[in-house]
């Protein structure tokens, strides 16, 4: 826990694909994201994390990985990778890339060369079955193929053979301990992609699928733990400001593990859908459905499904690294999807004063839509929160000066499409909203990540949440009815959006309103 700037920082989230198009081809590129960098500092976050930009056949998006040392050309080159690490430093602005260790490409060569029938070194860089008629019981597997005789493993899509660390509790012939050298050759190599990266100026990565490397682990991921720390050595050692944060979504295993952060997935039925997109657990993936979400103004749901997940893991974690809240992500449904921009308002009030680190996919800022659009590079549902950005109104809303049809996806047709230049203008829009909230939470040193958190109030059945951050009380109402709460302490208003006040320690909160008060 020495980045003692984590505190403060705010995490913006690129989808390198869809940002912004330099060169007319349709497709957004890293020099895009070099020319945008103002954009993201003005609007108050300094940590970027972009989605993978690495040599890919792009059969899921970049997330099958054909050389971990090339930038994609269709995004540009190296060089223009290292301008973009040596622009955002001198903005105040560190950036991670997206490593996706547990499984390459089919086209990488590694797995090319692990398919031979001859032994070589790589032949067990990934899982390979003992013959090509038997299967990997319990694990996805294809077989018949490749010249080798056996069946290898998957980590995902088919397109994603998984990579061997080794089997924490092997039971067949097949399977090797994590100790044997062949699997602590692939995690050298994968410590020396890290190492290659980082040397060039990378700050750190968010870590694809963090939990999926060793095998058959236990309940309590002995395997994986041990694997990561072994990293974490290894970063301690030679590049100590890096920062890993995991796409694991279990804090307390992920911060044992040595991240600094893990990311809080919006998954359904979990605590952290509760709060924008229960319609994932009860409305059948669509809105319109029944939908209890928190942040809902006629969801008449409550802030407790999350509380009873969170603030166990908060205390498990706490002092030793940071969960983090998102707006949103590449795999989830634009919380437009469902949500007004009156109550995406509210929503984000919260999850930008809660411990940890917040973060904000790109366009959630303007409240983007999810778009129903046809599947793209193995999207699928998640394809229409990748639209590109809108930056303006002008063709492909600023995005490209291709043609309509050379674009990676289509932007929002809506007359009422919102843009960040239009809304940039508009002091009540959700982008200065977002602004003023991430300028509160550095200015406030009780809202940066590891001030203290305890719950006031909460209960089943009430809209009303109040907790406290340090000498600060924050208190929301995403309903439509007003409440009003004792609160001993709070007696002046910092910050406030609708009908909030207090009175002698009482808080009222008028309909969909929020407040913090010292």
């Amino acid at each position: 826990m020495s980045k003692e700037w984590l505190k403060h920082a705010v995490i913006y989230q690129i989808y390198p694909q869809s940002f912004f198009d330099t060169n007319g081809d349709g497709i957004g590129d890293i020099n895009g994201i070099s020319e945008k960098l103002d954009y993201i500092r003005e609007l108050g976050c300094d940590l970027l994390w972009i989605n993978p930009c690495f040599d890919s056949p792009f059969h899921d998006a970049g997330y099958d990985v054909r050389d971990y040392k090339k930038v994609a050309p269709r995004y540009g080159t190296n060089d223009d990778l290292r301008r973009l690490f040596r622009e955002a430093h001198g903005r105040g602005i560190r950036v991670l890339l997206d490593l996706v260790p547990g499984h390459t490409s089919e086209e990488h060569p590694w797995f090319i060369a692990s398919s031979k029938a001859e032994h070589n070194e790589y032949s067990n860089r990934y899982i390979w079955t003992d013959s090509c008629f038997r299967g990997a019981e319990g694990m996805p597997f294809i077989g018949g193929e490749r010249e080798r005789n056996g069946c290898y493993i998957l980590n995902f899509f088919k397109c994603q053979p998984a990579l061997n660390y080794g089997f924490q509790n092997p039971k067949e012939n097949w399977q090797l301990p994590p100790t044997h050298p062949d699997c602590v050759a692939t995690l050298e190599a994968m410590k020396d992609v890290m190492r290659f990266w980082l040397s060039m100026g990378c700050d750190g990565f968010r870590v694809d699928m963090a939990a999926s490397l060793i095998k058959l682990d236990d309940e309590n991921r002995t395997g994986i733990k041990a694997l990561w720390k072994n990293v974490r050595s290894m970063l301690d050692r030679e590049f100590p400001d890096a920062v890993l944060i995991s796409e694991w979504s279990d804090p307390p295993k992920a911060i044992d593990a040595g991240f600094d952060i893990d990311f809080y997935l919006h998954s359904a039925g979990n605590g952290c859908s509760a709060l924008l997109r229960d319609y994932q657990c009860h409305g059948n993936g669509k809105p319109g459905g029944e939908d209890h979400s928190y942040f809902k103004k006629g969801g008449k749901g409550d802030v407790t499904p999350f509380l009873e997940e969170f603030c166990p893991w908060y205390e498990k974690t706490k002092g030793r690294g940071y969960i983090s809240f998102q707006t949103g992500t590449h795999d989830t449904e634009r919380a437009r999807w469902s949500l007004t921009e009156d109550e995406l308002k509210i929503a984000y009030a919260v999850l930008f004063t809660l411990p940890g680190i917040p973060s904000v996919y790109y366009g959630d800022e303007i409240g983007m839509r999810y778009l129903e659009v046809p599947t793209k590079e193995g999207g699928y549902n998640r394809t229409g929160s990748r639209t590109p950005m809108q930056w303006k109104k002008a063709p492909n809303l600023g995005f490209s000066e291709g043609t309509k049809e050379s674009l990676y996806l289509p932007v929002d047709s809506a007359d009422d499409a919102p843009t960040a230049e239009e809304q940039m203008r508009d002091p009540d829009s959700l982008w200065n909203t977002v602004k003023r909230l991430l300028a509160l939470r550095r200015a406030e040193d009780d809202l940066s990540a590891d001030a203290p958190f305890e719950v006031l109030f909460a209960r089943k059945g009430s809209p009303l949440f109040v907790y406290r951050r340090g000498s600060l009380t924050i208190a929301v109402n995403p309903s439509a009815e007003p409440v009003s709460e004792k609160v001993c302490g709070a007696e002046k208003i910092v910050y406030a959006m609708g009908n909030a006040s207090v009175k002698q320690g009482t808080i009222e909160l008028g309909p969909q309103s929020f407040l913090i008060a010292r």
